[in-house]
């Protein structure tokens, strides 16, 4: 069976639409993972290595700017010359460049080719939203939709999980070079079956591409990220709010840009009159932001407060991946009734494990196993309620046309709140770490650490539910002019 070439979708055989839904799944999970597994594995990269912390830290920053500078004009490319063409060129580069990832001789060498698998993850994620929209009816998208929205919350979690184990058992002597090698049979299986199975769409307009406003966006989110991220190394100095400056004046320079053309805009800022999708970015941004930064905050709790190796540090956010497993279907399943429920409730119960968590390790010693992997397992079914539904709501409205744009700038925001929250909560955190100013910091120091953060982050989801009360209690896909689910 060959892939069908209608412009926006066409009938296909559930077989294909399943195998389809795999393989897009696959490159939005592995590009997650790859951007919250190396945490784990940085002090074995950082030994093996040489890598100063500077070092170590641009390991991490480089796969993310890349990745965000990317998004969005990648997703207008894939409208153009077919998002089948992008996705699989640029999982092609995300195998090639996987494996010199594992080849790394240096720091320097290490941190160039995660800059490249990011452009290749910028290049392959925004495809996802068009190919889906592709490949299922209109009333089967909603639970694509959701199923990816599951895959980004599971991503989430399994990235420690996953370096964890891979890093401690030393797989053929590889060490920290497998978490890397790992992506290159399962990206072959992907190539295969995606050959065969993915369906080609492009947008149906002929216009050329804007290069200007392709390079100032690239640009724009290129200048916002970097001070952000680089916020542990540099501070927050006047060369830092200078380029926050100088990214915020090239963003508004390239919205005025695409108002203006009259041709195919990289991002129609049409799409931002659209409420729910609008709302929905702002609520990815607060969402998001608390979940990177989380999982950065209590490995770094768990393997320097508590002294557990990376494997075991896995296995204590293990129920965390759980619960998200066990509420996504749930969420997906009472969208049309409850959507809109959902997504506040989710948003609740996490910033409720987060305070629920707070009393766990408040008082320095080790709480065990069991007491964490409660207040975890509660975050997880927060999360498995929220991040599906969520990701549905974004969505919704957009017209097919600017599917793989819109997508863009989904992927984009999200990437953008991961870095804010990484970037502040990971300040305050370490900030309170190397607040004594006798000896190393102590359990106690750590435990006062995580508290902190803890508490920012439920109000930071308490937040988020207020921002989702704004989102319209129904949905209404445009693309299609059938009514939604209810959201």
């Amino acid at each position: 069976m060959t892939a069908s070439t209608s412009p926006e979708q066409g009938t296909r055989a559930p077989a294909a639409t399943g195998a389809a839904l795999l393989v897009v799944l696959f490159g939005s999970f592995m590009d997650l993972l790859d951007a919250t597994i190396v945490t784990v594995a940085a002090p074995a990269m950082a030994r093996d290595l040489g890598a100063g912390d500077a070092q170590v830290q641009w390991t991490i920053a480089a796969y993310v700017l890349a990745l965000g500078a990317g998004l969005i004009t990648c997703g207008r490319l894939g409208d153009r010359y077919g998002r089948r063409r992008l996705f699989m060129i640029g999982l092609a580069g995300f195998m090639l460049t996987s494996a010199l990832c594992a080849l790394a001789t240096g720091p320097e060498m290490l941190i160039g080719t995660r800059a490249a698998q990011g452009l290749t993850a910028g290049i392959m994620v925004p495809q996802v939203f068009g190919i889906i929209r592709a490949s299922f009816a209109p009333g089967e998208r909603a639970k694509a939709f959701g199923a990816y929205g599951a895959v980004q919350g599971l991503a989430s979690v399994a990235g420690p999980l996953l370096g964890g184990l891979l890093v401690d058992a030393d797989v053929f002597g590889l060490g920290w070079r497998a978490i890397f090698w790992i992506n290159v049979p399962v990206s072959v299986l992907a190539l295969v079956v995606g050959a065969r199975a993915l369906p080609e769409s492009r947008s149906p307009s002929t216009a050329r591409l804007d290069v200007p406003g392709a390079l100032l966006a690239a640009s724009g989110i290129l200048l916002l990220l970097l001070p952000i991220i680089q916020t542990q190394t540099w501070g927050w100095t006047w060369g830092s709010y200078a380029l926050l400056a100088a990214g915020a004046v090239l963003m508004a320079v390239f919205l005025g840009h695409e108002r203006r053309l009259t041709g195919e805009p990289v991002f129609d800022p049409a799409l931002l009159r659209v409420r729910a999708f609008t709302v929905g970015l702002g609520a990815s941004v607060l969402f998001f932001g608390g979940i990177g930064s989380f999982f950065l905050t209590l490995s770094v709790y768990l393997q320097n407060g508590t002294h557990r190796t990376a494997w075991e540090t896995g296995l204590v956010i293990l129920p965390y991946a759980l619960g998200s497993i066990v509420t996504s279907g749930l969420g997906v399943a009472l969208a049309a009734r409850a959507g809109r429920a959902l997504l506040i409730s989710g948003s609740l119960t996490i910033a409720a494990s987060q305070l629920v968590l707070w009393t766990v390790v408040r008082d320095g010693e080790d709480p065990g196993y069991p007491p964490l992997a409660l207040a975890l397992l509660l975050g997880g079914l927060g999360l498995g309620l929220a991040a599906p539904i969520l990701v549905n709501v974004v969505l919704a409205g957009v017209p097919g046309r600017d599917a793989g744009a819109a997508g863009g700038v989904l992927s984009t925001v999200n990437q953008i709140g991961g870095a804010i929250g990484v970037a502040v909560l990971g300040t305050v955190f370490f900030s309170a770490v190397t607040e004594p100013a006798a000896g190393a910091p102590g359990p106690d120091d750590y435990a006062d650490a995580l508290g902190t953060v803890l508490v920012i982050s439920a109000v930071l989801y308490v937040v988020a539910a207020l921002v989702m009360l704004a989102l319209p209690r129904r949905r209404r896909d445009s693309s299609d002019g059938v009514p939604g689910s209810a959201v």
